[in-house]
């Protein structure tokens, strides 16, 4: 008897953006309310994935601003800039 299929590991985004843009398509996917059943865990596993990628790139720069502002997370637009 074959074991249950497991979907292919597909390889993260190379950066922030283009793994915002495949979700936002994953969610338009799902919400369009014509995917199967194992279509939608599958895209729904992966929106996972891709909302932990994106979650880690933005700690990560969250953290390099700190360390830019001196351990202080201060706002990128301040209404005394020019």
């Amino acid at each position: 008897m074959a074991s249950p299929r497991k979907a292919a590991a597909r390889p993260v985004p190379d950066n922030f953006e283009n793994a915002l843009d495949e979700l936002e398509q994953l969610v338009a996917r799902m919400e369009s309310g014509e995917l199967a059943l194992d279509a939608l865990l599958e895209n729904y596993q992966r929106g996972a994935q891709l909302i932990s990628f994106c979650r880690d790139k933005l700690k990560t720069v969250e953290q390099q601003v700190q360390v830019l502002e001196g351990g202080e997370l201060k706002p990128l637009i301040s209404g005394d800039a020019q």
